[in-house]
């Protein structure tokens, strides 16, 4: 049977997911392909997204592509405003009541919380909330963290099931109090990983910054947030600079830090050896002219970014921090440095430079681990039974 030759089990089962913005960023790719690959299965999907903030961009072009039409509730956005958020709320649960799903499931923590209270509400059978990663520790000061850990425990109790991408951010569940961990499902990142994984094409993004072809080319990919610690990469790339004059440094992505960070560069006299380039849409061609990927955040659930850069055999240096451990086989398929170490950052990098043979088979290893375990084939599949398991309860069928 293809995917299209939906059984019965799936036909006319309605799903209608929420997610808080359709910002760039991993998730927001997760959660595209999820919708497009169970619509190809029979279900009937209905994608509810609030307002990216500026600077973040957006990909509802790759929803279009995918056929993925998204419905507008601005409420659903990152920010607080407890009355537009009471208007989303009851937004929210008057669409319920007129699609009556069968299941609803939640993406990130605004879309989850008023997406979860919406559907007990309106008697939704199943509800389902997936932690792409988590704002429960290092996001806030100590009061609103307290607040917020609450929230998801009384949240937790009235879900079906959570979902966490990586068994790192389940153990942060469950050690937080969100959940028992027999609540708690890990299903990982799916992606359409394949375009990657060939021979992919270089000159762009070295044209773009003047980077000669030979000059070592060092990059970061992703939202330039706080979290992320950018500046960590910065300091990072002074000191690599030391021992190796000829590397380069990219900076691949926007957000809210870019201008601080803009300055960070220049007082760390780095202006002819790091480049910002925004948003990028062919990823492909950005990894085929970055010789070593970092990633220096000091939380993540799953980084995309190195799924990509291992899908395309990259080398890579990151922080051993959330998700990413796990996904690098604790320094099998790349190195692990602590985070907020400039020092140690900078060691990763010169050493994934010279490109020895523990190097090239770690990046090896990172490719093959992540083509089997993080396609979006996968990531359909997963859910597809995760979703029947829930229908067959019978809470669910009454």
């Amino acid at each position: 049977m293809t995917d299209l030759e939906a059984p019965p089990a799936r036909r006319g089962v309605r799903v209608l997911r929420l997610f808080s913005r359709l910002n760039v960023g991993g998730p927001s790719v997760h959660v595209i392909l999820l919708t497009a690959g169970l619509e190809d299965r029979g279900y009937e999907t209905r994608l509810v997204v609030g307002q990216e903030s500026p600077h973040e961009g957006n990909l509802f072009d790759l929803a279009a592509s995918k056929g993925v039409v998204c419905v507008a509730m601005p409420g659903l956005g990152r920010e607080v405003r407890p009355w537009r958020d009471l208007r989303a709320l009851v937004g929210l649960y008057r669409m319920m009541r007129r699609f009556r799903p069968h299941i609803v499931h939640t993406h990130t923590a605004k879309a989850g919380m008023l997406g979860r209270l919406a559907a007990r509400a309106a008697g939704v059978p199943v509800v389902v909330h997936t932690f792409h990663g988590h704002v429960l520790r290092g996001y806030f000061g100590p009061l609103t963290t307290t607040l917020y850990r609450a929230m998801e425990r009384r949240l937790g109790a009235s879900s079906d099931v959570l979902v966490a991408v990586s068994d790192a951010v389940k153990r942060d569940l469950v050690a937080l109090g969100v959940a028992p961990a027999t609540k708690i499902r890990v299903i990982p990142l799916g992606l359409d990983l394949e375009p990657l994984a060939g021979v992919l094409p270089r000159g762009s993004l070295r044209a773009e910054a003047g980077v000669p072809e030979g000059a070592p080319l060092v990059g970061i990919v992703g939202r330039l947030a706080p979290i992320k610690d950018v500046g960590t990469f910065l300091r990072a790339a002074a000191a690599a600079r030391v021992a190796a004059p000829a590397a380069r440094f990219a900076v691949v992505g926007d957000g809210e830090e870019r201008a601080r960070l803009e300055a960070e560069r220049g007082r760390l006299g780095l202006e002819d050896s790091v480049f910002f380039h925004g948003w990028r849409r062919d990823m492909a061609a950005v990894y085929g002219d970055l010789d070593v990927v970092v990633n220096c955040s000091r939380n993540e659930g799953t980084p995309v970014a190195l799924i990509e850069a291992l899908a395309a055999a990259r080398p890579v240096v990151a922080t051993r921090i959330g998700g990413t451990p796990d996904l690098l086989g604790d320094g099998r398929r790349g190195l692990l440095v602590p985070p907020g170490d400039p020092g140690a950052l900078a060691a990763g990098i010169l050493d994934a430079l010279r490109r020895s043979e523990p190097v090239l088979a770690r990046a090896r290893e990172g490719q093959a681990y992540v083509l089997a375990h993080h396609s979006s084939r996968r990531l359909v599949d997963d859910v597809d039974s995760l979703y029947r398991e829930l229908l067959s309860r019978p809470a669910a069928a009454a």
